[in-house]
C-alpha cells in the first residue's frame, strides 16, 4: 500500500513519463530539476520499488514506473476534475477546452473554434496537433479532453462519434505523364513514388491499408513529416501524394495540383470526435462535441468550397 504519496510527486512522474526528460519536466511543472529528482525518489520510497533508471544521459521507466505513470495520470485527471466540480458548486463554471488534433485536421478545427468561441465567450482553449500516434498518446494521458481524428484507437476504450464526411486523395503535379492517361487503377501507381508522411500517421495508416488490401506493394519515394512539405514536393513533379482534399482545395483549385484519374479517387472518410469512455466531459468539452455534431459537417464543406484568396 503507497503511503504519503503526493499529488506533486504523481504530477512530477508524469511529466518525466510524457516528456522523458526530467529538465523538460521540471519547466513544465515549475520546479526545480533537483525538486522534480527529490519527488520522484519519494515516491519510489512510497512504492518500495524502483519507477525510473537512469540510461546514459537520459532516464527510462520501469515497467513498475509505467504503471504508476499511468495511474499518476488518471489520479491527476481525476483531481482536475473534482476542482471543476467544486468551482461549479461555487457558481463558476470551468472554460477550459483541450482538444488535440491529427495534423490532417489542423486546417478545418480552428476555424471551427472561432465559430464556437462567439457563442461561448471567454472560452480558453488549448489546441495540441500532431500525428496520430502522438494524439492518441495525449487522449491515453489525460492531456486533452477530446480528439479529432480519422478513426478511434483500438487500444483505448472510447466514445467515438462521427461529426462528417471528408474526401481523401490521390494527386499529382498536373505534367506528371500519369495525368494524360486514361482511367487508372491503383495497381498503376504501385510502380510510381509516393510522397508519405512519417510512421504514426492516419495518413500513412489509410495509404498502407489501401495498397495492403489490394496486394500491392506501396513505394516510397520521401517520407516527410508535414503536409506542406509533400504539397510542394508533388507539385515540383517529385511524386505521387495522397492526402485530405480540403488540405489541397487551394492548389487544386489554382491548378499547381491535380486529382489522378483513378478508380474511387476521391475516397470518402470520416472525422471523429473521441473521448475516453469513462470520462465525464466538463461542459464547455461537452458543448464543443456536441456543437462538432451539428455543425461540423457544414463546416468541412464550406472549408472545401471556399475560393483560394
Amino acid at each position: 500500500m503507497l503511503k504519503n504519496a503526493t499529488l506533486r510527486q504523481l504530477s512530477a512522474l508524469h511529466a518525466v513519463a510524457r516528456l522523458g526528460s526530467v529538465s523538460r519536466a521540471a519547466s513544465e511543472i515549475n520546479l526545480t530539476q533537483p525538486a522534480v529528482s527529490i519527488q520522484l525518489k519519494l515516491l519510489e520510497e512510497s512504492a518500495g520499488t524502483p519507477l525510473i533508471e537512469r540510461e546514459g544521459r537520459g532516464i527510462r521507466l520501469t515497467t513498475a514506473g509505467e504503471v504508476m505513470a499511468d495511474y499518476a495520470g488518471r489520479i491527476l485527471e481525476l483531481w482536475r476534475e473534482v476542482g471543476d466540480e467544486m468551482a461549479a458548486h461555487r457558481g463558476v463554471v470551468s472554460r477550459r477546452l483541450r482538444i488535440g488534433v491529427v495534423t490532417t485536421a489542423e486546417y478545418l478545427v480552428p476555424r471551427m473554434l472561432v465559430v464556437f468561441a462567439r457563442d461561448n465567450p471567454n472560452v480558453e482553449v488549448k489546441l495540441k496537433v500532431g500525428n496520430r500516434d502522438e494524439i492518441v498518446r495525449l487522449l491515453s494521458s489525460h492531456e486533452v479532453d477530446l480528439v479529432i481524428m480519422g478513426r478511434a484507437p483500438k487500444e483505448l476504450k472510447t466514445q467515438a462519434t462521427p461529426f462528417a464526411r471528408h474526401t481523401m486523395a490521390f494527386i499529382a503535379a498536373p505534367s506528371h505523364p500519369l495525368m494524360a492517361r486514361g482511367p487508372l487503377l491503383l495497381r498503376d501507381l504501385a510502380q510510381e513514388d509516393l510522397l508519405v508522411r512519417e510512421r504514426g500517421s492516419g495518413t500513412r495508416t489509410t495509404l498502407e491499408k489501401l495498397f495492403r488490401d489490394a496486394e500491392l506493394n506501396l513505394r516510397v519515394g520521401s517520407e516527410l513529416s508535414s503536409n506542406e512539405a509533400i504539397k510542394q514536393m508533388c507539385a515540383a513533379g517529385f511524386g505521387l501524394a495522397f492526402m485530405s482534399q480540403h488540405i489541397c482545395r487551394h492548389e487544386l483549385a489554382s491548378g499547381e495540383l491535380a486529382l489522378l484519374p483513378v478508380e474511387r479517387n476521391p475516397i470518402e472518410r470520416e472525422w471523429f470526435v473521441i473521448h475516453l469512455a469513462a470520462r465525464t466531459l466538463a461542459p464547455v468539452a461537452a458543448a464543443f462535441e456536441q456543437f462538432l455534431i451539428e455543425h461540423g459537417q457544414k463546416h468541412v464543406q464550406d472549408q472545401l468550397l471556399r475560393a483560394p484568396v
